[in-house]
């Protein structure tokens, strides 16, 4: 399984970035990482900052919200997209898609489904519990 380290996951993204404005190839999970990134126009100057965003931090104490990890969480959901997993995600976003009428929107609300997903296995020590994930993007409006 691949498990990047922190500054692997944020120099991915850093790297897609900079190989995209200089018209280089890219693979297609860095495709689809610049797709991502292109929705976030706010992160393209940190983006372009290269190796000083590396060391950045940021914590809930001051009120920024990590755009590593925002975009590693929409990664994650395309990839959960693609294959269904959990399985009932494909059906329970395309419903909330429905209902929201614009996609990047409805990602938003499962990322919170995710984020708080994840919240509650650290905070047990517990795998992730995928059905009260799906449960939670059903409740979506």
């Amino acid at each position: 399984m691949f498990d990047p380290s922190r500054d692997q996951a944020r120099r991915f993204f850093i790297d897609a970035w900079r190989k995209h404005r200089a018209k280089q190839l890219v693979s297609p999970l860095e495709d689809l990482a610049i797709r991502l990134v292109a929705e976030h126009p706010e992160y393209h100057g940190l983006l372009e900052e290269g190796e000083a965003a590396l060391a950045r931090e940021w914590t809930p104490e001051s009120g920024e919200s990590n755009p590593f990890l925002h975009l590693s969480l929409h990664l994650a959901i395309e990839e959960q997209l693609s294959i269904d997993q959990p399985p009932g995600l494909r059906a329970a976003f395309e419903a909330l898609l429905a209902r929201r009428g614009e996609r990047h929107a409805a990602l938003h609300d499962v990322l919170e489904c995710l984020g708080e997903t994840l919240w509650r296995a650290q905070k047990s020590q517990s795998p992730p519990d995928g059905e009260a994930y799906v449960d939670c993007v059903k409740r979506k409006r």
